[in-house]
């Protein structure tokens, strides 16, 4: 098998990202193929206290604290995430995109402050592919409703999820190749049968 890919599932909440990244790991484990599943914020040991930090509830940080903490999250990953560069295939639950859509375009802080601090910690890391989950206003906040517990990120309003979701629509035009757009509006089953067949595609089975 050749170089193994780092595959990222990007989307606001509710948009179905981590339904589909546990039923690639489920794949990928009948297939026996090796791979790592990290999650940002979170992943590692420190960067889940720092998720815990981000999320809580009770948590009131500024634009700017919040986009510091979850790159220092991401700095805490980065030694797992090089250990299998290339050498196993690596499934990210939100990575670069979310950072930029989620703080630049939701919240409005500088891209190129955000550019340049993700430069600096991936440095020779690239993303081979992203599965974009996009989902609309009547599904997002009825899957928002039934779970069964709500973090500071699933209770902003529809004008703040609009503006992430058109950020990360931004992001995929930017490079059309690398994106596959995931109508979540859409019967799931036909979206997992989708991206299988994209997973399958981009591991190059031998």
């Amino acid at each position: 098998m050749s170089k193994k890919p780092i595959i990222v599932f990007e989307g606001i909440e509710g948009s179905g990202k981590s339904h589909h990244i546990k039923v690639i790991s489920k794949f990928l484990d009948k297939n026996k193929v090796k791979y790592l599943k990290i999650r940002e914020p979170g992943g590692s040991l420190n960067s889940e206290k720092i998720r815990n930090l981000i999320l809580n509830k009770k948590s009131n940080f500024n634009e700017k604290t919040d986009l510091l903490l979850i790159l220092a999250a991401r700095s805490e990953n980065i030694n797992l995430i090089k250990k299998y560069y290339k050498k196993r295939v690596i499934l990210i639950d939100r990575f670069i995109d979310s950072t930029i859509a989620y703080q630049h375009y939701g919240m409005g802080v500088d891209i190129k402050i955000i550019n340049i601090i993700n430069k600096y910690l991936l440095k020779n890391i690239k993303v081979n592919f992203t599965f974009l989950n996009v989902v609309n206003k009547k599904n997002l906040f009825l899957r928002l409703k039934i779970r069964k517990s709500l973090n500071r990120y699933d209770q902003f309003n529809n004008s703040f999820y609009n503006k992430v979701q058109n950020g990360f629509l931004k992001l995929s035009k930017l490079n059309k190749k690398k994106y596959k757009i995931i109508d979540s509006n859409l019967e799931i089953k036909k979206n997992e049968e989708l991206i299988i067949n994209q997973v399958n595609k981009l591991i190059k089975w031998m």
